[in-house]
């Protein structure tokens, strides 16, 4: 399994989950919120981001799953 980072993104009237790089939706749900829960399950087990977009298709919201470092280095 890949560390793909999951993408909620607009798809005509409905929200799709997209997995980074790829062509196809995961996923299509009727809500924003449907289509995030989906994607953030996907994101947890591959710890991995999570991009939630706006109807407008800019990101809104990101959130990470993964092993981030803490204190981040820099």
């Amino acid at each position: 399994m890949t560390n793909r980072n999951q993408h909620v993104v607009p798809h005509g009237n409905e929200w799709a989950v997209r997995g980074e790089g790829t062509g196809r939706a995961t996923s299509v749900h009727d809500t924003q919120v449907a289509a995030i829960e989906q994607a953030r399950a996907i994101a947890q087990n591959n710890q991995s981001e999570l991009f939630i977009h706006g109807r407008n298709g800019q990101i809104r919201e990101r959130n990470s799953y993964g092993n981030d470092p803490f204190p981040p280095k820099g």
